[in-house]
């Protein structure tokens, strides 16, 4: 009995999920969409209304800006102060 058929299935499953899943962006890729998001937000919207990702965004941001307020280096590691 041949292998090809008997692991046929599985390979071809795993390859399908491998490319139907989304990639994930870096943590700072999503940083900078966030900013441009809310950005974009302020700029057109003129009430008060938000989405769940509109204030997703926000928590992340708001998260990076805490995160970065106690680091002693920047990205490429030269110290801030």
């Amino acid at each position: 009995m041949p292998l090809i058929p008997l692991f046929a299935g599985p390979i071809i499953a795993a390859l399908i999920a491998s490319v139907a899943l989304p990639a994930e962006a870096g943590e700072r890729d999503q940083l900078n969409a966030c900013k441009t998001k809310v950005e974009r937000a302020a700029q057109t919207q003129a009430g008060p209304t938000e989405d769940a990702e509109l204030t997703h965004c926000r928590q992340i941001i708001r998260e990076w800006t805490l995160r970065d307020s106690r680091m002693s280096v920047d990205e490429s590691g030269q110290p801030l102060r």
